[in-house]
Order: C-alpha cells, then sequence, then structure tokens
C-alpha cells in the first residue's frame, strides 16, 4: 500500500507481512528493498526502514531516488523537450545482402523484419549530440549497452548500443532498454573511444520489428499524440527538414504498434512496482518488465559466476 508522506518529496510504503517473522524471511524481503528500476538502484537513502513489527513493514521512500521521478510515463526528456529513440552509430542492421551498418543505409532499402519479409527504409532519422565541456553525457542521451549474449547465449552477437527510450523485444512486449539495466551485462556506456553520440533510426511504411546486433529491435513508431510517447514523433530529429521536402505534411494516420510497448507510467506506476517486487519473495507478482530484467541479471550472475550455470538453469 502507498501513502502520501508528511516529508516532502517521499511516499511511505506498507508491505504486510504473510507469515510471522522468522530470520530467513525476514532477510528476503530485506534483500527485495535492494531495488532496481532501469539503470537505478534504490539505496538506502532512498529506502529506509521506519517501522517494523508483527504485521506490517514501513519503509519511506525518496520518490527523487526513483527512476520514475525523471524519465518513466512520459519518456526521457533532454533540456526540456523529448529523448532519441535511436541506434548508435556502428551497429548493424539485418538486411538481404547481411548486415550492414546503420549509417551506411539509405532511403529505399530493404531491411529485414521479424516476420521473414524484407521492407525498404523509407526515411532515416539523425540526432547528433555533443557534451557541453567537461561535464558527462546526461543519463536521457547516454547509451544503454546491451552486452554480447546478455539475452540469451546467441543475442546480441555483439554488443549493442541503443538510446535509453528504444525498445527490444522480449516476451511478446517491447521493453524500452533502460528498463533492462542491472549493472553488469546490460549498462549504460558509450563505447571506447567515441567522444560525440550520433544516433540513427529507421521508419518503415508500418512499425515493425528489425534486426540490430542480432537482436529484436523496433524500427521508428509514428504517432500523432504529443501527449503519448512524444518522443516517436518525427519531429524531434535533426533531419526531419529532409523528410518534410521528401514527403510533405504526410497525414497518415498514427501507426499501430507491432507489440503492446510496456513502460511505467511516472512515478506512483513505479512505486507500485517497488511494492510488487517487495513483496514477491513470497508471492510472485513482478510485472513483465520486472521479469525480464531479473532473468537477464540472473544470467549475468550465472556467466560470471566460476561455476557457469546452462540457460536451462537459468530460464
Amino acid at each position: 500500500m502507498l501513502r502520501e508522506s508528511r516529508y516532502p518529496n517521499h511516499f511511505l510504503l506498507i508491505v504486510a507481512k504473510i507469515s510471522q517473522p522468522s530470520s530467513r524471511h525476514s532477510s528476503k524481503l530485506s534483500a527485495s528493498l535492494d531495488l532496481r528500476a532501469g539503470s537505478h538502484r534504490v539505496q538506502s537513502a532512498g529506502a529506509i526502514m521506519i517501522g517494523n513489527n508483527e504485521r506490517t513493514r514501513k519503509i519511506l521512500v525518496n520518490e527523487d531516488k526513483l527512476l520514475g521521478a525523471r524519465t518513466l510515463g512520459r519518456p526521457i526528456g533532454v533540456k526540456g523537450g523529448p529523448a532519441p529513440v535511436c541506434y548508435l552509430r556502428g551497429t548493424r542492421i539485418r538486411t538481404p545482402d547481411g548486415e550492414r551498418r546503420i549509417e551506411g543505409l539509405k532511403i529505399g532499402d530493404p531491411v529485414v523484419t521479424l516476420s521473414g519479409e524484407s521492407k525498404p527504409i523509407k526515411w532515416i532519422g539523425r540526432q547528433h549530440f555533443r557534451k557541453n565541456g567537461g561535464s558527462g553525457w546526461p543519463n536521457p542521451v547516454l547509451p544503454v549497452r546491451v552486452s554480447r549474449f546478455a539475452l540469451d547465449e546467441h543475442t546480441p552477437h555483439s554488443d549493442l548500443y541503443l538510446s535509453p527510450n528504444h525498445g527490444l523485444l522480449i516476451d511478446g512486449v517491447l521493453i524500452p532498454a533502460i528498463y533492462l539495466v542491472n549493472g553488469s551485462s546490460i549498462v549504460q556506456a558509450m563505447p571506447e573511444g567515441v567522444e560525440e553520440i550520433e544516433y540513427f533510426h529507421i521508419e518503415l511504411e508500418t512499425h515493425e520489428v528489425i534486426f540490430a546486433e542480432g537482436a529484436a529491435t523496433e524500427t521508428l513508431l509514428v504517432v500523432n499524440d504529443r501527449e503519448a510517447f512524444a518522443d516517436l514523433i518525427r519531429e524531434n530529429f535533426d533531419n526531419f527538414g529532409e523528410r518534410k521536402r521528401l514527403y510533405g505534411n504526410d497525414d497518415a494516420p498514427p501507426m499501430t504498434p507491432y507489440a503492446p510497448r510496456v513502460c511505467y507510467n511516472g512515478r506512483r506506476s513505479e512505486l507500485k512496482a517497488l511494492l510488487r517486487r517487495a513483496v514477491s519473495p513470497v508471492a510472485d507478482i513482478r510485472d513483465p518488465i520486472q521479469l525480464v530484467h531479473d532473468r537477464i541479471a540472473a544470467r549475468a550472475a550465472a556467466l560470471e559466476s566460476p561455476c557457469r550455470l546452462t540457460d536451462a538453469s537459468i530460464a
């Protein structure tokens, strides 16, 4: 249960205990408070135990420590505007003639979709970012690196760099890459030696899933509703003028998403996810994002272990 707190920018998370306290149960529940949401772990400064009795456990949660306070619900924003949803320069895309770097593709080139059908590129959007002075990259722009074999024993076949909001198709849903960050096999990072960020995105006639470094990822999802997934609007790309010259106003209806695109709808939604994870040691009610995140994190831990497990043992 969630309640407003008398402390500014805090919520009170109340977890009902399902059984009498025991050292085993208590340690499990305490461990569940070490939570991840996208790329940020809710540390002790953000989740503070303020009450503990036989029936309930009260945790004070600092909403500013949650990823949702900055990036969830409405997509990640940069300088007051929406963030990119793209592939980093150098990403290899599957075509009928093999893999090609995205920056080498052009309008009309075919790409292989998940159905096996090849479809021509309608347009390629670009966004270019430079750092200001000696400051670091803001998280909404910094790419997410999905390491080789992070998803399974074949995927991706090379490190894959995506913008944080870019969706990967896993278990039948599109999950923005930022939600899968686990600090090990999936992290926010730049490729070694790269000083500027150049993103590219592929638009087809319809929203599709294509293959980037072997992983199933989405093409550009064009929407007209500026209140929903505003980062997916074509006007946000640096070269949108090129598209307007080619296609005019192009008043086509919004695209139908290839698959459901799941995300947390703001801070309250993420707090509910926090509650689901807190009780999961005794009743597994994790959402699709949490299930996928935890499976990938378990795979990473198993691969790092001296006694490596098989995929079947971590499925």
